[in-house]
């Protein structure tokens, strides 16, 4: 790992910093969502079904609006005008009754360490989800591995994003915003598709390998690749070079 010239880190968060398996996640996310949209007065399985259609269209979003509004705007258009009061009750449920999806994850013992490391470098550090979930959500995300939103610079989220990836423009947008150039950047991700793309702008990318989705079975050893602590340990020699 070259870290000569590199000013910026970007990591990917689920199955990255937060070790999960995407299928469980989902499943016991929408359980939560559910229990929410009844408390509400809202019929549970007609809204987890609002909620993943027109979290479809963040998918394919063209950059003419931000995600957030793309997905309120399919939202209401399956639920009806009305649904949108409910915007305020569902930011609620992702600072309070979501953090419970945490049963399911796996420990990271490294995530903090890393963090850590590449904030007594200088490094600038992004969190480069995918933009499907309200800021909130990534707050809750990170506690669950003992992060803060303020352990980084930057974190992408629907509010603030008009892509999603693979697009390479949700990279040249994070690029664009953060006045940073791909060369000094390096990409953190678990996911082949969404987070190598980063590569083909110039970035420096490592594969994390402990929650691997590698759903076109690519192969991996193009990519520098491994398990997140061997991440630790490779940036930790890198610096001490």
């Amino acid at each position: 790992m070259n870290v000569k010239g590199m000013t910026t880190v970007l990591f990917d968060l689920d199955g990255t910093l937060v070790p999960m398996d995407v299928d469980i996640f989902t499943k016991a996310y929408f359980e939560e969502l559910g229990k929410k949209a009844a408390s509400i007065g809202l019929e549970p399985k007609q809204t987890v079904n609002a909620v993943w259609d027109a979290t479809k269209l963040m998918f394919t979003n063209d950059g003419t609006a931000k995600n957030d509004e793309r997905f309120w705007q399919g939202f209401v258009s399956i639920l009806g005008p009305d649904s949108i009061r409910y915007r305020a009750d569902f930011d609620q449920f992702y600072t309070e009754e979501f953090d419970s999806v945490k049963r399911i994850i796996s420990e990271n013992l490294y995530a903090r360490q890393l963090v850590d490391l590449l904030k007594n470098h200088k490094m600038e550090q992004i969190v480069a989800t995918n933009p499907l979930f309200p800021l909130a959500a990534n707050y809750t995300r990170l506690g669950w591995v003992g992060l803060k939103g303020e352990d980084f610079d930057y974190i992408t989220s629907y509010e603030n994003s008009s892509y999603c990836k693979p697009n390479p423009k949700y990279y040249e947008e994070i690029m664009a915003i953060r006045g940073l150039k791909p060369e000094n950047c390096l990409m953190i991700g678990n996911d082949v598709t969404e987070d190598m793309v980063a590569q083909d702008l110039g970035m420096q990318v490592y594969l994390v390998t402990d929650c691997l989705i590698n759903k076109d079975d690519a192969d991996i050893s193009v990519f520098e690749n491994g398990s997140f602590a061997e991440l630790y340990e490779n940036m930790k020699a890198a610096f001490a070079e």
